[in-house]
């Protein structure tokens, strides 16, 4: 079992805590992209120079909606599910896409 360090507010260090990110991106074409990541900053920042072929065409993009996870399997079956027509149907229905 590994220990959780405790920082002075009381919270686990940031070492201690992985998260893992669905985000959901518009691009310049009015379409999202939906990506997965354990490096939230890191990934939109590649995106934003044109590092990720994805996305390379659809620049400048703009960051609409991530979810936090703190199990990477559920956050790429969250991803998974965004990319399918009922997941697609959910972001439409919260205006989270148009």
């Amino acid at each position: 079992m590994s220990k959780v360090t405790i920082d002075s507010n009381g919270r686990p260090s940031a070492d201690a805590v992985r998260f893992y990110y669905v985000y959901i991106l518009r691009c310049s074409d009015g379409l999202p992209y939906t990506g997965c990541t354990d490096n939230l900053r890191d990934r939109i920042n590649r995106h934003q120079k044109g590092n990720v072929p994805a996305t390379k065409e659809r620049l400048p993009i703009k960051l609409i909606s991530y979810f936090a996870f703190s199990n990477k399997y559920t956050a790429f079956n969250f991803e998974k599910y965004f990319k399918s027509g009922s997941g697609r149907a959910f972001l439409k229905k919260h205006d989270i896409i148009g």
